[in-house]
């Protein structure tokens, strides 16, 4: 089959391409994203309302929060991040499963005896909580064993078994469904996504049970995502990211090799559009790039190709200028083959609002990017 290579003008945001979207969003276009679970939430969840097809490659290395306690119990990746676009993505309209992301959605409370909280998810694998009774048949059954085999892996009444305080459902049920299909998590995204009618496709860029660690300009190596990325208490840092690479554990900081899946090469191959987002920098966009073959397989995928810089704060860019970025990103993305990998086979386009036009940044959103602005250019781009 012959392959030809075409070009075209387009008109940014073209309103003709858009009205056709939101008429057949089944038949919307294929935009990948590598992101984390956050920054873009709700720039996935208004892109849903065009296409049903989009594709989220999301990071696993997460090691922080709720899901940090999983890991560590379990040996398993982060499925925070995972479950977080997941739910972005769902349907909740009454054609989807409400009672579904309802109870996904729930998250036990942080503070409480451990015993009544183990009582509450007993009450769930049951049946008797009144978020699984809202579940129609047969989805309750599913929800239900899903919970129930995690209670028989957690342990939760011994002695150092898992601490259920601040879990949240949709994660105990991802982590559930990793731990009965031979720690694979395809299957049970597979599961999940069909429960609450997830309008796109979310994959983790690996499943492997890795950390991330950065080397910094005044020599320090940090192990681990939670103590590099400025959040949730953790000091912000003091001097600024030289390097990032995957690493076996927080503390074992040596570098850990790891390949494209061949399943994750496919879905690259097939995008009309690949967009490195707003997020976390290095701990949700480079992270995705860390695995061997993510260049060489964008390198082969001859889609426009687009970055879209942070306009906010992000603690993990200290000392970057926006030129610095862009070296940063083409770096990891030519590692597979600095020299036969040029920068227009992995990037065409950045997206910037730099005179405050209101291009991307409404009055709303400011700082940040209001994704009714960015999703239209982004759709009108395929």
């Amino acid at each position: 089959m012959a392959r030809l290579l075409l070009t075209r003008q387009v008109t940014l945001p073209d309103p003709v391409k858009m009205e056709r979207f939101a008429r057949a969003p089944d038949l919307g276009p294929r935009i990948l994203f590598f992101s984390g679970g956050t920054a873009l939430r709700d720039a996935a969840t208004d892109l849903a309302r065009h296409t049903h097809n989009s594709v989220h490659l999301i990071t696993p290395f997460d090691s922080g929060g709720s899901s940090a306690r999983l890991r560590q119990a379990f040996a398993m990746p982060a499925v925070g991040d995972l479950r977080n676009r997941l739910m972005a993505l769902a349907d909740r309209s009454l054609h989807g499963n409400p009672a579904v992301f309802r109870l996904f959605a729930f998250r036990l409370p942080a503070e409480g005896d451990r015993a009544e909280l183990a009582d509450t998810l007993g009450a769930l694998a049951q049946g008797r909580h009144p978020l699984v009774r809202a579940i129609p048949d047969p989805l309750r059954k599913i929800v239900r064993s899903h919970i129930g085999a995690f209670i028989e892996h957690a342990g939760l009444q011994k002695e150092g078994g898992f601490d259920p305080r601040g879990a949240s459902l949709g994660n105990i049920v991802l982590a559930s469904g990793y731990l009965q299909n031979r720690r694979h998590l395809d299957p049970v995204i597979f599961i999940f996504s069909k429960l609450v009618q997830v309008r796109g496709v979310v994959r983790p860029i690996a499943n492997a049970d890795l950390h991330l660690a950065v080397k910094l300009a005044d020599g320090r190596v940090i192990g681990g995502q939670h103590r590099f990325t400025g959040k949730n208490g953790m000091p912000p840092l003091t001097a600024r990211i030289e390097d990032i690479w995957l690493c076996r554990s927080p503390d074992d900081t040596a570098p850990a090799d790891l390949r494209l899946r061949a399943k994750v090469r496919e879905l690259i191959a097939m995008a009309e559009l690949v967009c490195y987002p707003v997020g976390s920098f290095y701990s949700s966009v480079i992270a995705n790039l860390l695995p061997s073959g993510v260049g060489a397989a964008l390198a082969a995928t001859r889609c426009p190709k687009v970055f879209v810089p942070n306009t906010g704060s992000d603690p993990e860019l200290l000392g970057h200028t926006l030129e610095l970025q862009v070296e940063r990103l083409l770096r990891h993305l030519r590692n597979d083959a600095p020299d036969a990998i040029s920068p227009r086979d992995v990037l065409d386009f950045m997206l910037v609002d730099s005179k405050g036009g209101r291009y991307l940044v409404s009055r709303q959103s400011a700082p940040y990017i209001d994704e009714r602005l960015l999703n239209p250019v982004l759709l009108s781009l395929c």
